[in-house]
């Protein structure tokens, strides 16, 4: 086993320690005074605020089946948020009225809690009691308790589950599947719940009958009931890796029947239809059906042996399928073509399934479906946008009509702005798209390069206010990188960068930094780049192996060691994109890219700003910590900044939200408009914060 003990900056995962949280209040405090004091800063921050508070802003509705119209609505009035529900009529006026069932801001005032809103389960039929799930300070570990709909009130000897990483589904009125920390042992490596149980109310948690169970070295176990009237069932299954699942139907006499569809496959079961998204080639008889393609059939008689598939979307270079929604009667089938989205009608008939355009898409913009409901009817949620032109909210019904609910309004001026997509040539010589949003006319200039290239996530072009006012209004460009190791072109795309071939999604930013340079969009020394997550990785990377292409860098809630991100938090779930540190094959490859082993202090790097939370319980603050700390050390410019709250978003509500996006703003605007900065030193406290050669 491979450890870290030669880490000089392990002190600095310790979320508890004293020595730690006195040294992110002394970076928090030197940012802030760096970077917060200005008039500028704080009219962006109440822009951007003023964007995301916005009354005249879409309220994204959701179906529950009984034909109200939820939503969870957050402003300046209500930080926290309100859950509440109107009717269709009452949704159609420019002011609705709502029935506000919870008000998260009173709940926490009255509880002395920093709730968060995550996620409501509401039951099915009924209609009646939910299971809502709360957060401390925006944390991934949830509080789940029942809530009466007809009282408006939590139900106090109902269903109730302690802070945990916790997933529920309603069964009926009286049970519930629950996955939750049971205690020893009863946890993955992963940190999520390796047992699910089937929980009758009125009975202590301690009783529930087990269902399945998953291997600890799994990623999670679950159960699901699918209550669509004439065709409930059961399912349960474990997670093997980020990818891979081993799923079965789970019969009302308590027998599990194997689902056999590939591991790696996406599966969904609606009425009597089973879809088979495939991430590898499957090979069925004597056809061979390519990775990326979806199939369909008949699920009883799969299950019964019978493999009479038919092909409802086959993979080409430049297209590729990007998700589904069922309807009553139809399926609903979105697909990304060069990064460019279409959606089109699939019916089932006796002469096969025939196809037809979603009524209400725009060509020139992104639509995407906002909700169905397929127990009710054909009705869909379609919301339209682009980078330069505001969402618009339609109401349709396939073979019916299209009407226009609400208009997002502009928060902008994007006149004499353009969207352009271009084509850079990565290393290999695969052509990599990005958009650039700004002035195709204007000289070159500052311009926020972002991207994120990993899990399969597609980058697709969306409005933001927010990007709007801080960064084009000032007359910067703005551009999203479609890297490899996203999902863009399907599964090969993404396997493209997996693992072993990750550092091709590296090579691709590059390259698209580099041809913004020629094409004459931007310079090295205007060029910032911001991302989170996996995308705060490809940030470390770029600042350690391409820092002469930036002037700047911001990473949100970054992995950057990976060496132990496996043995943080949820790390362990992710071997399966990066690889197995533990393994010396796997740690040779993630040696050669990790951020925090690669901080060379003979080589100039741009000066960069980390934001993370200590409320972060999926990535480690601890990665961003550390690789500040060690910048810092070497004499590199570095700023950091951790919230106290805000989970994985490093935000808990809008106002912090506006917070760090302003932060994040004012600091690559800062640093990409400024003359060159004077030749670094190596920090004063660098002995205080230990060797850090030894990493």
């Amino acid at each position: 086993m491979i450890d870290n003990g030669d880490d000089p900056y392990l002190w600095l995962e310790d979320l508890e320690a004293a020595d730690a949280a006195a040294w992110v209040r002394e970076r928090n405090a030197e940012t802030l005074s760096a970077l917060t004091g200005s008039e500028r800063f704080a009219a962006l921050r109440a822009e951007i605020r003023e964007v995301l508070d916005a009354e005249d802003r879409i309220p994204y509705p959701g179906w529950r089946g009984d034909h109200l119209w939820y939503d969870f609505w957050t402003d300046a009035t209500h930080p926290r948020g309100i859950w509440r529900r109107t009717t269709l009529e009452q949704y159609r006026r420019a002011e609705p009225e709502w029935d506000v069932l919870l008000d998260v801001d009173a709940l926490a005032a009255q509880e002395g809690e920093n709730w968060v809103w995550q996620e409501v389960t509401v039951l099915r039929p009924g209609y009646d009691r939910c299971l809502i799930s709360l957060s401390r300070g925006g944390a991934d570990a949830v509080v789940v308790r029942e809530f009466d709909l007809v009282r408006r009130a939590f139900v106090a000897d109902g269903f109730t589950l302690p802070e945990a990483k916790s997933s529920v589904c309603w069964i009926d009125a009286d049970h519930v599947y629950v996955a939750t920390d049971f205690g020893p042992g009863t946890l993955t490596t992963s940190g999520y719940p390796r047992v699910v149980k089937r929980w009758r109310r009125g009975t202590p948690l301690a009783a529930a009958e087990v269902v399945h169970e998953a291997q600890v070295d799994d990623l999670a176990v679950y159960a699901t009931h699918d209550h669509t009237p004439g065709f409930e069932r059961d399912f349960v299954g474990r997670s093997l890796d980020f990818y891979r699942t081993e799923d079965y139907l789970l019969t009302a006499a308590g027998e599990r029947r194997r689902i056999e569809v590939p591991e790696d496959a996406q599966w969904d079961v609606h009425r009597e239809w089973l879809l088979i998204r495939l991430r590898s080639p499957w090979t069925v008889g004597e056809v061979t059906h390519p990775a990326g393609a979806l199939l369909v059939t008949r699920f009883e008689a799969f299950l019964a042996g019978g493999r009479d598939l038919t092909v409802l979307f086959r993979p080409d270079p430049r297209a590729a399928f990007s998700y589904h929604v069922w309807t009553r009667n139809h399926l609903i089938l979105a697909t990304l073509a060069d990064v460019r989205s279409r959606l089109e009608v699939l019916t089932p008939g006796p002469a096969g399934w025939r196809r037809q355009p979603l009524a209400g898409v725009t060509e020139s913009d992104h639509s995407s479906v906002v909700e169905t409901d397929p127990d009710t009817g054909d009705d869909y949620l379609l919301a339209s946008e682009g980078f330069l032109r505001p969402a618009t909210l339609r109401l349709g019904r396939i073979g019916g009509p299209v009407e226009t609910l609400k208009r997002e309004p502009a928060f902008f001026d994007a006149a004499g702005l353009t969207v352009r997509q271009f084509f850079a040539a990565s290393a290999d010589g695969t052509r990599v798209p990005y958009f650039v949003v700004g002035d195709p006319e204007g000289p070159a200039g500052p311009t926020l390069l972002t991207g994120y290239g990993g899990f399969e996530v597609s980058q697709t072009p969306h409005y933001s206010g927010g990007i709007g006012r801080g960064w084009l209004a000032r007359g910067g460009s703005y551009v999203v990188a479609n890297i490899r190791g996203g999902g863009e072109y399907g599964p090969a795309w993404h396997r493209a960068a997996l693992r072993e071939n990750r550092p091709r999604a590296y090579e691709d930013f590059a390259a698209v930094a580099a041809d913004l340079v020629t094409r004459g969009i931007t310079t090295p020394a205007q060029l910032g780049i911001e991302g989170g997550s996996n995308g705060g990785l490809l940030m470390g990377v770029m600042l350690t192996r391409h820092p002469a292409l930036f002037g700047a860098v911001v990473a949100h809630v970054p992995l950057l060691d990976m060496r132990r991100y496996h043995r943080l938090l949820a790390g362990a779930s992710w071997t399966a994109e990066y690889g197995d540190p533990d393994r010396p094959e796997d740690w040779a490859r993630l040696r050669r890219y990790s951020p925090y082993h690669n901080v060379d202090g003979d080589r100039p790097y741009p000066p960069v700003l980390f934001v993370t939370s200590t409320r972060d319980d999926r990535v480690h603050p601890g990665h961003a910590r550390k690789m500040a700390a060690r910048l810092r050390a070497y004499g590199h410019e570095v700023a950091y900044y951790e919230n106290v709250e805000g989970g994985h978003g490093a935000a808990a509500n809008n106002e912090q939200h506006a917070f760090v996006w302003a932060l994040t703003l004012e600091f690559l605007w800062r640093k990409l408009t400024a003359p060159p900065a004077p030749p670094r030193q190596r920090s004063s406290d660098g002995a205080d914060e230990r060797d850090p050669s030894a990493v």
